[in-house]
């Protein structure tokens, strides 16, 4: 039997404007970008704390490093829809995604906790992982949250670092395992693959003329991980995953994109996904991007790509 589906989190962005039935929500914290296994902590504790309460996650939008550091390259491991995508999946009934500008990077500690936890969301409880920061120039921490809680009769769990072996799990390893080519380390700290979600484009159809016709989405605003192929698997529109092999980088044989581009050939099934979302979940890195000599040797290289991937996706 199938599992009833979640209902999709309400998604506000004034904190001014909570419906009364949202409002005395136990609420978790932090930007909780990659909703990894540390993230997911910290919203079970808010949750463990009033379990009759709507389960809320306070975020922002942008990250804070987006606003301050607007020229740096694109590091998110996930957009607004996946956070509140993978918030929903853990219970989330609501996702305040706060607009990050200059006017609320200026916002006191003590005016954030009053105006927008206590007026504007009549939070009960809230939840924070033990690195919390906030306020202007990040000048309130865990402490300072309690303090300011405590004084208006709201409860506070701070959550410490969910670790393994290699130490406290955090966006940052993340985003480095993926970079350095290993999808399976990220799975692992997520809980679940790392996908990549958007709308299939049309590419120049050269795929189809070498005879393996590929879904194209652009990374856009994402994290780049390494370059090369991929196994992975991918979640179609229909609500089925499927099985393929995927590319993600600037084509070098075909003189390069100035934009990175996946490209994924999906194993054992046909059909126009061209305007529809699909999800790309990188399982297995299979080889570093290359340039060869001439489409022959390209149609030769993705045969064998596709055969290594069936191999390691079982």
């Amino acid at each position: 039997m199938n599992a009833p589906p979640v209902a999709a989190p309400v998604v506000l962005t004034d904190w001014r404007a909570v419906p009364a039935g949202l409002r005395g929500a136990t609420v978790a914290l932090g930007n909780m970008d990659g909703v990894h296994l540390g993230h997911l902590a910290v919203l079970r504790a808010a949750h463990a704390a009033r379990p009759g309460a709507p389960l809320a996650a306070l975020t922002f939008e942008p990250h804070p490093r987006e606003h301050f550091r607007p020229d740096d390259p694109p590091f998110r491991l996930t957009l607004l829809p996946e956070k509140v995508r993978a918030m929903g999946a853990a219970g989330v009934a609501m996702v305040l995604a706060i607009p990050f500008d200059a006017d609320f990077a200026a916002m006191a500690p003590e005016t954030f906790v009053e105006e927008v936890l206590h007026r504007g969301l009549g939070a009960q409880h809230l939840s924070c992982g033990a690195d919390f920061a906030f306020g202007h120039r990040r000048g309130g921490d865990a402490t300072v949250l309690a303090e300011l809680a405590e004084a208006r009769g709201i409860g506070l769990t701070v959550v410490p670092p969910v670790a393994d072996a290699q130490g406290p799990i955090s966006s940052t390893r993340i985003r480095r395992a993926l970079q350095d080519g290993y999808p399976e380390r990220a799975t692992a700290m997520l809980g679940r693959p790392w996908e990549i979600r958007g709308e299939v484009v049309h590419g120049d159809k050269l795929g189809r003329v070498l005879g393996w016709p590929t879904a194209n989405l652009w990374i856009g605003r994402r994290l780049e991980p390494a370059r090369g192929v991929y196994a992975a698997t991918v979640a179609l529109p229909d609500g089925t995953e499927a099985k393929g092999v995927a590319n993600i980088g600037r084509r070098p044989t075909l003189g390069g994109d100035p934009q990175t581009r996946l490209e994924v050939f999906i194993f054992d099934w046909s059909g126009d996904l061209y305007g529809q979302e699909i999800g790309v979940r990188l399982v297995h890195f299979l080889r570093p991007d290359a340039k060869f000599d001439g489409l022959e040797a390209l149609k030769a290289a993705i045969a064998e790509d596709a055969c290594n991937a069936r191999a390691a996706l079982g």
